[in-house]
């Protein structure tokens, strides 16, 4: 009898376990089926854009197709504006609660999104993407799409200003080329050498306005604001000296022309008549540039206490309401980072990928002239960005009419300065 109450409860213990064991491979097969589900689910991500245009649509088509390809789940549908209408139509559909899964942004426009909050911070999708290196792309571009501590986009492609010179005429006049160790000492130098007024040649050029106001300011280890934008600092004594340096140009030493000098020819038609010997302009003038009679190269722009260079670039973002936060972040990833992206930008001629290895835009750096291409990328190490605020527009028309003001002889330096610093510290209270 006991033997029995033994057999028979351990009859019933062996059947528990095998309904046990059964309801746990149930569970487990469950839970694989809705994973499975779950990575079979097709995504559509909306992407709007102003850049491709028309000359670059099918060149954005391929991104989308090779983007495909690698995540067949992930579709993109794209929408594009012109530049004009842009902004007018992201902000209806932001405020209408219609946001695009992701969507472009340049530099300005940028900071002005991140700073209202409608931006997906990025910092746990790079944490949890263990096979996405932030080194792919170059650290200061990178760098420039965060907002207060937080990555907000990733940088898409850039633009930026170096010095051009006229190789033919430095060497006539013996002047050793631009370097990279070349200081505004240096610079004014050469020019002076370079200089012919009879001949209507001047040694050097560039601006004097805001855009180029900001970038010059920061060679002397100057700027407009304090780092956290909360205190204006542009009557300091660095920003004085940049401002000077850039009047005596014109008017002590007679290295540049003057407005009146130029007869209303802009400084690329100057430079490509051989009136220039060094001009301070945009990575987007070297098509202009190729049928010059004469040989030329480009150089970091030399700077006095550091280098610095202007950095113009878009970037790519996700709207704080997208649904899909992981696919949009892969279409961000491959947008700013891929090889096959960079390729298809570079083959193009459509703007320039800010990745750290220039390999992948190897093509770019054969083509000639100018020969020294490689500075494009090495500009970035030292670059500037815009100075940003809510007040942008007033900022900017601020700082112009003072800056003509200077330009005409009407005000120094140090006087238009003076009269902007409380005005630029009222934008920022």
């Amino acid at each position: 009898m006991r033997n029995s109450f033994k057999f028979i409860t351990v009859l019933f213990l062996s059947l528990i376990l095998i309904l046990t064991a059964c309801s746990g491979q149930k569970t487990t097969s469950s839970k694989n089926e809705n994973s499975n589900k779950a990575k079979d689910e097709k995504v559509t991500i909306d992407y709007f854009t102003f850049s491709p245009g028309d000359q670059h649509e099918k060149d954005l088509k391929a991104m989308i197709s090779a983007f495909e390809a690698q995540n067949p789940n992930i579709k993109i549908k794209y929408e594009m504006a012109s530049f004009d209408d842009y902004f007018t139509k992201l902000q209806t559909r932001l405020a209408g609660g219609s946001a695009p899964d992701t969507f472009e942004l340049n530099y300005e426009n940028f900071v002005n999104y991140a700073s209202k909050g409608a931006l997906l911070p990025l910092d746990n999708l790079l944490k949890a993407d263990k096979e996405f290196d932030p080194s792919e792309i170059n650290q200061k571009a990178f760098d420039a799409f965060q907002y207060k501590g937080k990555q907000y986009g990733m940088v898409e492609s850039f633009s930026d200003v170096v010095l051009y010179y006229n190789k033919d005429l430095f060497d006539a006049a013996g002047v050793s080329y631009p370097n990279a160790d070349w200081t505004w000492k240096d610079e004014l130098d050469a020019a002076k050498k370079l200089t012919n007024k009879d001949k209507g040649i001047y040694g050097t050029y560039a601006p004097i306005q805001f855009w180029e106001f900001y970038k010059t300011i920061a060679q002397n280890g100057g700027s407009i604001f304090n780092k956290d934008k909360t205190k204006a600092t542009v009557n300091s004594p660095e920003n004085i000296e940049a401002l000077q340096w850039m009047v005596d140009k014109v008017n002590k030493y007679g290295v540049t022309p003057t407005d009146a000098k130029m007869s209303g020819q802009s400084d690329g038609d100057l430079f490509k008549a051989g009136k220039i010997a060094m001009l301070r302009t945009g990575i987007w003038m070297m098509d202009s540039f190729k049928d010059t009679p004469f040989k030329w190269d480009i150089a970091l722009e030399p700077g006095n206490t550091q280098k610095a260079h202007h950095f113009f670039a878009n970037s790519l973002a996700i709207s704080k309401d997208s649904k899909h936060p992981e696919a949009a972040w892969k279409w961000l990833k491959f947008m700013s980072a891929s090889k096959d992206a960079a390729k298809i930008r570079v083959d193009s001629s459509w703007e320039l990928p800010a990745v750290s290895n220039t390999d992948l835009v190897n093509s770019y750096l054969q083509q000639t002239p100018p020969q020294n291409r490689k500075v494009v990328f090495d500009a970035l190490d030292t670059l500037v960005v815009p100075p940003v605020i809510p007040e942008w527009n007033k900022l900017t028309d601020t700082f112009t009419k003072e800056l003509d003001l200077v330009k005409l002889g009407k005000k120094t330096p140090k006087e238009a300065l003076n009269e902007l610093q409380p005005q630029v510290q009222s934008l920022v209270k």
